[in-house]
Order: structure tokens, then C-alpha cells, then sequence
């Protein structure tokens, strides 16, 4: 038989003409499709190769079916729109791509219901594991979650109780730390500015967090200063502005997203007020892009391409049979520049 081309009879290729072509058993083939990870690096790969070279297409679906579980990683995000997402979807398909694995990934749009039908949809395929940026989750999602008996991390905050692993960074630390290095700062009348709270865990944690602060260095919470906005650069223009309509004698505001504060930064050159001199800016995320503003702006750096990482990592750990329930803290930095 030609390699490439169809079978006799109209019948496409099948799984021992891959092994026969390989030179190897039909089980060593079965495994690199379904279990890469028992097979040596060279086996794998020569597997692979012989896939690609012969054309050979994999009925994930009969696998699916007879296995109950497939090679596939659902990972669900917000907004695939959004850039800072794109370094953790980045970091898990890399470490996944080592092991012949594959992910494929879904908008909730910020929404639990939508979450939650994206959950269903994605158990229904029978991937083998469950990304999720979201550490809320409807009812629903949970009990379908703990049915399925996959595996599932949770990546955008570090929930007490997990529904089963957590790989992230304290958003409520975060918060307090550098409303703390503003405080430090010798700042004394600082707001703070993040997306509505209600059904955000994460601008939750980073409200609290600056409360935290607060009380800390013994200041009263001055409702005046806090605000909770949409998530653009005119929603941080709005903010700083009505912030310094509200209270003049606010000398640094902390938000809680880059765009805000880089909203914010254009609006105070828009209108002449000098940047740190009549007001401080401080962001949350270090996008590239502040270090290139005028000046540059005070951010909180986040490990996203490492907890795309390890999340993938820890998710091959316990398809291989580890048990532990990892609740894994990789932490953050406050990168202090000229806005403050």
C-alpha cells in the first residue's frame, strides 16, 4: 500500500498501519496517542512522526468512547480577547504539546452560566482534565464537576477550598502589598479603582486587600475613594477624574487593572496633571506596555506563563496517578517605576 493514501475498498488508514510502519506493536502506537507519558521521549516521537509522514488520522471519538476519557485539556478564560490570559493558555499548551496532548479553550465572557454550559459541553467530550480561571462556579458546575472525577484546577485566585487543585497568586496579598508600598510611599490619601465586584472573585480579593492595608497603617476607610468601573481605558479616565472631582486631596490612586490605570495616566497628561507630582498611578498585571508610557507605571507582576505551567504540569501529575490536592501559591512582585 502506497503510504498516504487510502486503504482498498474506500477504508482509511488504520492503527497497526501505523505501527507497521513504525516498526513497533499496535499497543506502542495505542500509547502514544492515549498515554503518551509511558512511553520513552525517541518512542514518542518516532510514533508521531510516522503519523504525520503516513497521514494517519485518529478516531478520537471511538477513543473517547471506549476509554472514557480523551487526550484533550479544556481551559476555560473570560475573555480570549483579553491579553492577559494569553501567557497561561501559552504556558499550558507548551508543557501539553511535550507530551502529545491538546487544548482547547473557551470564552465564558465573564459570566457563571456561561461557564457552567462551557463545563458541560467540555465534560461531554470527555477531555481528560479541567482548566478554569474562574474560583466561583455555579451549583451546578461543581456537583457536574466532582461527578466527572477529573481532574481540575483552578488558576485565578487561591481559593481556601479548591474544588480540587489551585495554581495561582493571592489577589487579596497582592492588593495589600502595594497599597502597603504606596502607604510606604509616604502617599496619604489613596483610592483605590477595580471592576464591579459582585461576581468577581478576584476584584473582591483585591478590594479587601486594599481595606487590609488600610486598617493596617491605622487609616479609615473613605468610601469617596473607592470605585468599581468596566474594564476599558475610558472607564479609568472616567475614574480618575470623578475621583479628583470627589476628593482633591487624593494624591495616588491604585488600580486594579493595567488598563484602568493606563486610561487613567492619558487622561491626567490629557488634562496637564502631572504624574506623579499631582497625582501617583499604580496599576495591577505589568503589561509591557508600562514600561514604555510617560512616565512609566508602577504595576503588580504576575506569574501568568508560570501558572499556565505548572497548572498543566500538575494535571499530567495526576493522570499519571498522583493523588495530592496541590494548592500552589507562585506569588507576585510590585515593580516600582515613575508613576509613583
Amino acid at each position: 500500500m502506497a503510504e498516504g493514501k487510502a486503504r482498498s475498498g474506500g477504508r482509511g488508514l488504520r492503527m497497526r498501519d501505523v505501527a507497521s510502519a513504525a516498526g513497533v506493536s499496535l499497543m506502542t502506537v495505542s500509547r502514544a496517542l492515549r498515554k503518551p507519558e509511558m512511553l520513552s521521549e525517541d518512542t514518542r516521537k518516532s510514533v508521531l512522526d510516522t503519523i504525520q509522514r503516513i497521514g494517519y488520522v485518529h478516531n478520537r471519538l471511538a477513543s473517547n468512547l471506549a476509554s472514557n476519557r480523551s487526550t484533550i485539556v479544556g481551559q476555560i478564560v473570560p475573555g480570549i480577547q483579553n491579553s492577559l490570559y494569553a501567557d497561561t493558555v501559552k504556558g499550558t499548551a507548551d508543557v501539553l504539546r511535550t507530551t502529545g496532548m491538546h487544548l482547547m479553550i473557551a470564552e465564558s465572557g465573564y459570566s457563571l452560566q456561561e461557564e457552567e454550559a462551557l463545563i458541560a459541553t467540555f465534560l461531554a467530550q470527555r477531555v481528560c482534565g479541567l482548566i478554569l480561571h474562574n474560583t466561583d462556579h455555579t451549583q451546578r458546575a461543581i456537583q457536574m464537576i466532582e461527578r466527572s472525577g477529573i481532574a481540575v484546577i483552578e488558576t485565578g485566585d487561591l481559593p481556601r477550598h479548591p474544588i480540587d487543585m489551585a495554581v495561582s497568586y493571592s489577589n487579596f496579598a497582592a492588593a495589600r502589598t502595594m497599597t502597603n508600598h504606596l502607604i510606604a510611599r509616604g502617599f496619604k490619601s489613596i483610592g483605590f479603582v477595580s471592576l464591579e465586584i459582585r461576581n468577581n472573585r478576584r476584584a473582591r480579593e483585591r478590594q479587601k486587600g486594599y481595606f487590609a492595608a488600610l486598617k493596617g497603617a491605622g487609616r479609615e476607610r473613605n468610601p469617596l475613594l473607592v470605585a468599581q468601573v468596566g474594564g476599558c481605558l475610558t472607564a479609568g479616565a472616567h475614574a480618575l477624574v470623578d475621583m479628583l472631582a470627589r476628593t482633591p486631596s487624593v494624591d495616588a490612586v491604585f488600580f486594579a487593572g493595567d488598563v484602568l490605570a493606563i486610561g487613567a495616566l492619558f487622561e491626567a497628561q490629557r488634562r496637564g496633571w502631572k504624574v506623579p507630582a499631582r497625582v501617583a498611578i499604580a496599576g495591577f498585571d505589568d503589561l509591557d506596555i508600562l514600561r514604555h508610557t510617560v512616565p512609566t507605571l508602577t504595576s503588580l507582576r504576575l506569574p501568568r506563563l508560570e501558572i499556565g505551567r505548572r497548572s498543566a504540569e500538575a494535571l499530567l501529575e495526576r493522570l499519571r496517578g498522583n493523588e495530592d490536592r496541590l494548592r500552589l501559591d507562585l506569588g507576585f512582585e510590585v515593580i516600582q517605576r515613575e508613576s509613583t
